[in-house]
């Protein structure tokens, strides 16, 4: 079902108790091995080759551009949503939003690839049937503006992160403040994705963070 607003993504963060002070400092040197497996996962089926200036190209978008491609493909010709090509798509999506926790400090345990951990991302499966035909052909094109918006919200969340990783350090303890407008962002980019790229709903993003 639904969340009370409406809206089929729903994300969330378990707020921390005190958190370690060690792993907070080396945090990105910490992230990288499963910032590779996530960029593996990924960027599965991206080819590059060398053209005739020398220029190297990249060409494919990995695994999440090819299955929102055939999703879209389905919804308008076939009008319908393969269950298992939604469940890999949201499995994938609650793995990156573990990392994305874990980089921005919302969580001391390291990414699992499968366990929710501290880290809620649902999102509710559609009737295919239900869905407008045609609008996932310019969903993404809709969503331009919550994009903009979301570039700002970003670069805010990066400077409110490092404003958390010192006070961490001489705290212990993450401000709730600046975690709720962090975990707001990350549920503002959820529901964006969702509606956008996931193509489970026809209900517009709110332009909110709660």
């Amino acid at each position: 079902m639904a969340d009370e607003g409406g809206y089929a993504a729903r994300f969330d963060v378990d707020y921390p108790g005190p958190m370690n002070r060690l792993t907070t400092f080396f945090r990105i040197i910490w992230a990288i091995p499963i910032l590779i497996l996530l960029g593996l996962i990924t960027n599965a089926g991206v080819t590059q080759y060398t053209d005739a200036a020398g220029n190297m190209v990249q060409t494919g978008g990995g695994i999440s551009v090819g299955l929102f491609i055939a999703t879209v493909l389905m919804l308008v010709v076939r009008r319908k949503y393969p269950r298992w090509w939604f469940d890999f798509a949201l499995e994938l999506g609650r793995f990156s939003a573990r990392v994305s926790a874990y980089l921005f400090l919302l969580t001391d345990k390291y990414p699992s690839t499968d366990e929710t951990q501290s880290v809620h991302l649902d999102v509710d499966y559609p009737d295919a049937m239900a869905l407008n035909r045609w609008l996932p052909l310019v969903k993404w094109l809709l969503a331009i503006p919550h994009y903009i918006i979301l570039v700002v919200l970003a670069v805010l969340a990066f400077f409110a992160t490092i404003i958390a990783w010192f006070a961490i350090l001489f705290t212990g303890n993450y401000p709730r403040g600046l975690f709720d407008f962090v975990v707001g962002v990350g549920r503002w980019a959820a529901r964006v994705w969702a509606y956008a790229y996931l193509l489970v709903t026809d209900v517009y993003p709110p332009f909110s963070l709660k």
